[in-house]
């Protein structure tokens, strides 16, 4: 095996550097993950995801968690309702049947991030995760890196892999490659115990998730587990869009009064997220790769997820493909069809480009669709279709 005697540091502890080694680890690899957190309780975890047959819940397969999955997973969570600005429903699914099947490629079951990240957690051996490791840089060391981390702390590798999110510190140690705008800002806000706070949301939302659609302009909002709601108004806006606006975003008022501006068509039943949401909201300006990336294959250093594909989340599929990318890394890694090292990633990284070329197109055609004039009967006619 290519990795046997092989250091493996992960830098990240998300979904997809989690899933990473665990699948290492089945394989007797010697893996530590580094992540910034201080422990596992030290954020909140945000918006619920949905798996996909043939990316996220193949890799749980393959890590030998689906069962612990189908514990933790919300059924009925990934029910949809597609409504205007007035908050009138055009598209429901909540009448359809449910069918619980692992095995259909349109099934999506969702779960909440906190129990799909501790699920993983503790699928892992004692001491793999390293907390309080936020990673400041790296210098090439023997045949593999020595990491320095904040807080004074240094650790080798003989190889290292990069799950550290859209804004990798690790990704200019590959390439020169940075993510490209879209156009499009997500503002976040969570509503907590929204039963008692935003009644008529909740009633309205049905323990799934709603997609409203006006000109240009959306609202998307979820069900998270524990009673809490998540929902983020998206629409078209300068790069700089979060510090040009002269919004205090921990100011509840302003932030209901520029959506009562910005919004003007809109039912005043939405007020009530803004009105009861936790403070600071969050802008989050959506960036994606060049489609066409690539970069000279390194023998120690790889990326997956967001580090090497941050794409827009219009096709749910970020998640998805960092979870693949670990099910393929893991793959290669191991294989006894490679020679060396830089072979097996390179294969790796060949793969996973081109995929996640497809579904970043996908992720910004779906994003023009919800952001157009047209974009109620667009998505209608898009989810009809499906």
């Amino acid at each position: 095996m290519l990795i046997e005697n092989k250091s493996i540091a992960i830098i990240g502890g998300g979904p997809g550097g989690l899933t990473l080694a665990r699948l290492l680890q089945l394989h007797h690899a010697d893996v530590k993950v580094y992540e910034r957190d201080v422990n596992k309780d030290a954020r909140v975890q945000g918006s619920p995801l949905d798996m996909h047959k043939e990316s996220g819940l193949a890799a749980l397969r393959s890590a030998s968690l689906l069962e612990e999955f189908k514990k933790n997973y919300r059924p009925g969570a990934d029910k949809t309702l597609i409504v205007n600005e007035q908050a009138e429903i055009f598209f429901s699914d909540h009448e359809v049947q449910s069918d619980e099947d692992f095995g259909h490629e349109h099934f999506r079951p969702e779960i909440d991030r906190g129990p799909l990240r501790n699920m993983l957690l503790e699928s892992l051996s004692p001491e793999t995760v390293v907390w309080d490791s936020h990673f400041i840089s790296m210098e090439a060391q023997n045949e593999g890196w020595l990491l320095c981390f904040k807080n004074g702390s240094s650790a080798y590798a003989d190889i290292v892999i990069a799950a550290d999110g859209a804004n990798s510190k690790i990704r200019p140690y590959l390439t020169d490659l940075k993510p490209i705008y879209s156009g499009i800002v997500m503002l976040e806000g969570n509503v907590y115990q929204a039963a008692q706070a935003a009644p008529h949301i909740k009633n309205l939302i049905k323990d799934g998730k709603i997609m409203a659609f006006g000109k240009n302009k959306n609202l998307l909002l979820g069900q998270k587990g524990g009673g809490d709601l998540g929902f983020y108004a998206s629409f078209r806006a300068d790069e700089n869009w979060a510090t040009e606006s002269g919004l205090d975003f921990s100011n509840q008022q302003q932030i209901l009064e520029w959506f009562k501006k910005e919004y003007p068509e809109w039912d005043s039943i939405w007020y009530e997220l803004f009105e009861n949401a936790a403070i600071p909201f969050i802008p989050r300006p959506i960036y994606y790769m060049p489609l066409d990336q690539a970069w000279e294959t390194q023998p120690n250093l790889t990326l997956l997820g967001d580090a090497a594909h941050v794409m827009p989340p219009f096709a749910g599929e970020g998640a998805n493909m960092a979870m693949l990318d670990a099910l393929e890394l893991s793959e290669c890694l191991v294989s006894d069809q490679f020679n060396t090292l830089q072979e097996a990633i390179t294969h790796y990284e060949n793969q996973m480009r081109a995929r996640a070329a497809e579904a970043t197109k996908e992720s910004l055609e779906n994003g023009d669709r919800m952001h157009s004039e047209t974009a109620l009967s667009t998505m209608l006619e898009f989810f009809n279709g499906h």
